[in-house]
């Protein structure tokens, strides 16, 4: 029997705390059930933070076709980009190449199938920035790398989930201020799509359920707090019922987080930000999962930052990259299942 394709992950911002939570993932491996994983990136980086952290962690520089075989003694790393020059804890503009050759490595493999889905640990913006990076952040990225010529590029959407609670915004980092101004029906029938899209095909789930929060307090009280939910809100959602996706709302965001109103729906669908990644993070705080929907491969991430203040101390929590590692392989084990019953039936059919 042929093993999976490994999960392949970013390093990250080396002066951050990715490299301690790769070296904290692996050292929990069997307690914690991972699945096989690998990083592109700088052993030497790697090897320095164990050092530092007093971890022994034995590191086998590999490609992926030989990752999940060594994965039980040793850490498998595929050697690429420069060495990281910036101290934990020291974020440095220098270190913008080896966080893009990382990325850049980590993602053609799992463009060229030879990965089973991407995990990327957290990056600076400011770092990247000051290095010459053009996009905004990993999401632009990714979605300029899966544009084919000649197409637009896809339409990433944001979702944070967790075994309590699935969330997506319709709007992400924008000041609350400019929230009403971004939000359109074309915007918000396009995330339902992709939100009920990704969780039928990925997760699994046949007739995904998704409830949208209203955008003022009481989703408007039908226009007296606010016009929006019923000029832009509800007709997203009735265009959503109209193409068969399973949508309601618009609902007041007060109301549906606790654990009967959960039990309603498989993702919440927020206006803004903090509407739905407070009652997420409260929830889930050390567990949440960063899920890039509408992308061509699978990619995740911790719910969390670089925490500089806390890199190369030994007090990061694993816990969320974890959670990544987990869901990644997850999504991808569905995703052959379908593919493989797709097959089937159109072998049948011919």
């Amino acid at each position: 029997m042929v093993a999976p394709a490994p999960l392949v992950l970013s390093l990250g911002d080396p002066a951050g705390i990715g490299p301690d939570i790769v070296l904290a993932a692996f050292v929990r491996r069997r307690e914690a059930r991972l699945p096989a994983f690998m990083v592109a990136g700088d052993p030497g980086t790697l090897a320095a933070r164990a050092r530092h952290l007093g971890l022994t962690v034995p590191l086998a520089e590999t490609g992926p076709e030989d990752a999940a075989g060594r994965f039980a003694e040793a850490l498998p790393v595929l050697p690429v980009g420069p060495a990281s020059t910036a101290a934990p804890g020291r974020p440095d503009a220098s270190s913008a190449p080896c966080v893009v050759a990382s990325l850049e490595a980590a993602l053609g493999l799992v463009q060229a199938g030879r990965a089973a889905a991407l995990v990327t640990n957290p990056l600076a913006k400011s770092v990247m920035y000051a290095g010459g990076f053009p996009f905004p952040g990993h999401t632009e990225f990714l979605a300029a790398r899966a544009t084919r010529p000649g197409c637009p590029p896809p339409h990433p959407v944001m979702m944070i989930w967790s075994e309590q609670l699935a969330v997506v915004p319709a709007t992400i980092h924008l000041p609350y201020a400019d929230v009403p101004g971004h939000l359109t029906i074309d915007l918000l029938v396009e995330t339902g799509r992709i939100v009920a899209g990704d969780m039928a095909r990925r997760f699994g789930i046949a007739r995904p359920r998704l409830v949208f929060c209203g955008l003022n307090p009481h989703a408007g009280e039908h226009g007296t707090l606010g016009t929006e939910d019923e000029t832009i809100v509800r007709p997203a959602v009735d265009a959503l019922r109209r193409e068969g996706i399973d949508a309601r709302g618009p609902l007041p965001a007060d109301t549906l987080f606790h654990p009967e109103a959960r039990a309603g729906y498989d993702v919440a669908v927020g206006m803004y930000h903090d509407q739905v990644l407070i009652p997420a993070k409260t929830l889930a705080f050390h567990d949440g999962v960063n899920v890039t929907l509408g992308l061509p491969f699978i990619r995740t991430s911790p719910d969390h930052g670089t925490a500089f203040d806390i890199a190369g101390t030994g007090r990061a929590n694993p816990s969320s990259l974890m959670a990544a590692l987990r869901l990644a392989r997850r999504l991808a084990d569905t995703e052959v299942v379908r593919a493989e019953r797709e097959g089937r039936r159109a072998a049948s059919v011919a």
